[in-house]
């Protein structure tokens, strides 16, 4: 049995050498597993799972597919990205990545009925995560195939004794995938294969230079460094306590929130709720609120005990007046440092010349791709 799974599996890294040095290397560093605990195939985010019936019974071509698709599983991180979400309906989010990836190649399929969809396939796992229904979803094609490290199965499969395994893993930390995508990354490129598709480098870089949630990216906004300081803070001096005062804080943010035809009540509400958040996170800023769709209204002064005010908008999207309202207050207030915040799903008109603010644009999912936004900080709006 061993003799005859280890041919299977050899011709499968033959066919994958032979079409892709980027697959052929990125597949020597997953450790492959055979085992009938394994109703299909699966990978607990270090090996590759397989039952060998199963996979045994598939054409060539679709047999090198599935063998890839538990690959980029592990390789992009998708068990431990996981995290606390719901499993189920992640695994569909990164089956749709992979298999989106997958369709594109000539040389490998996929049994029939993998998940597709052509319209989310080039967003992040997480993105498509967001846009995905909460309720129950139908069982992929070949089963849930993300196996945290302690799924049921995985505890099965170490009371087998008649698993077959090749290869082996001497790190499972996440650095391990991330210095094979880069060892691969090179071969492909010194085989003179040309630049990796656009696709797969978008998924790379997604390991290699995860996204921060926005949250982050608006703290090292306001505070340069954790240890940036302007003197003590005078709140604490008549107690005799020389504390410093963190820089940034009395940064003045102007917030537009994007109330254009394209966004539903849903994402409002959550634009609300964001806001809400720096408020309440950042009690010393200055902060002055916009609404905006093609004209812009505001501004409204916002503390963290302000009422929202009613939105206002409804029609098409123009990010231009917005930036012409903050240019006028840095004209009124020259020396006061400021910082935009626009929520907003990206799909309107951008201003022809770079404003002079620092932009940080928080995005719906399935908004506008990040690349194409001309400048600002780009940074998703995801679950």
């Amino acid at each position: 049995m061993k003799a005859e799974l280890e041919s299977k599996l050899s011709a499968t890294l033959l066919r994958l050498r032979m079409n892709s040095p980027f697959f052929a290397t990125l597949s020597l560093f997953a450790p492959v597993c055979f085992s009938r605990v394994i109703e299909t195939a699966a990978t607990d985010g270090t090996r590759v799972l397989l039952n060998p019936e199963f996979f045994g019974s598939l054409p060539a071509v679709e047999r090198d597919g599935v063998f890839l698709h538990e690959v980029l599983h592990a390789a992009l991180l998708h068990v431990p990205r996981c995290g606390s979400r719901q499993a189920e309906r992640w695994n569909v989010a990164a089956d749709i990545v992979v298999n989106g990836m997958i369709a594109e190649l000539k040389f490998v399929s996929l049994p029939n009925g993998a998940i597709r969809d052509p319209k989310l396939e080039q967003l992040s796992v997480e993105e498509i995560y967001s846009l995905l229904p909460s309720r129950k979803i139908a069982t992929p094609a070949f089963g849930w195939d993300l196996q945290p490290p302690n799924s049921e199965a995985l505890v099965q499969l170490q009371g087998d004794t008649e698993s077959v395994s090749f290869g082996s893993i001497k790190d499972t930390g996440e650095d391990y995938w991330q210095s094979a995508l880069a060892q691969a990354a090179v071969v492909a490129r010194n085989q003179d294969m040309g630049k990796l598709p656009a696709s797969l480098q978008r998924l790379i870089s997604e390991v290699t230079a995860p996204q921060l949630d926005w949250r982050t990216e608006l703290w090292r906004f306001l505070v340069h460094t954790p240890c940036d300081f302007e003197g003590y803070d005078r709140r604490f001096i008549g107690r005799g306590l020389y504390l410093e005062a963190v820089g940034g804080e009395s940064v003045e943010v102007d917030v537009c929130i994007d109330t254009s035809g394209s966004i539903d009540s849903e994402a409002l509400a959550t634009f609300a709720s964001e806001l809400r958040g720096i408020l309440d996170a950042y009690p010393k800023i200055g902060c002055q609120l916009y609404y905006a769709d093609a004209e812009c209204y505001g501004p409204y002064e916002m503390d963290r005990n302000s009422k929202l005010p009613a939105p206002k908008g409804g029609g098409g999207t123009s990010f231009c007046p917005f930036f012409e309202a903050v240019g006028k207050n840095q004209l009124a207030q020259p020396s006061t440092q400021r910082l935009a915040i626009y929520l907003t799903d990206g799909f309107g008109e951008f201003p022809r010349h770079q404003p002079w603010i620092q932009t940080l644009w928080v995005v719906t999912a399935g908004g506008l791709a990040s690349d194409d936004f001309p400048f600002g900080t780009v940074t998703r709006l995801l679950k």
